[in-house]
């Protein structure tokens, strides 16, 4: 796990968007962020590209948590809920499915209460680089 949190240190936009990881294992992580004012739509409410980076980082992890280098070939997302400044926002991604170089996710964003905000399916293209290639 350490080698993972390091490679995801580098992920300079998820960073920018203070989101944290709070565990990963093989197909499986949680990731979490609290809605800033930097989260925002001009409505006032988190702003749908907010969660989305949500769900993909936690998607992102859980899909290279094997050490092998997996980018996303294509997510979806349906928005149930929209939440307000200072709400913390959980997304959970699980592997439903992986082959030799297809992996297919199901990821929930949650309010820490447990209601649900959003729901997204993703699917990433293992690649043959290891992790530790890329961090050295």
């Amino acid at each position: 796990m350490d080698e993972l949190r390091r490679y995801f240190e580098k992920d300079n936009f998820a960073v920018r968007s203070a989101i944290e990881l709070l565990d990963v294992s093989q197909g499986w992580a949680i990731a979490k962020m609290i809605v800033g004012n930097q989260h925002l739509n001009s409505y006032g409410t988190v702003h749908g590209g907010a969660v989305f980076t949500l769900a993909d980082f936690a998607f992102a992890a859980a899909s290279n948590a094997c050490g092998t280098i997996a980018l996303a070939v294509n997510i979806s997302i349906s928005y149930f809920k929209s939440v307000p400044e200072g709400t913390t926002l959980i997304a959970e991604a699980h592997e439903i499915k992986s082959g030799n170089r297809l992996l297919n996710y199901k990821i929930e964003i949650r309010e820490e209460s447990g209601e649900i905000v959003a729901h997204s399916q993703a699917m990433a293209y293992k690649k043959k680089e290891s992790i530790s290639e890329k961090l050295s």
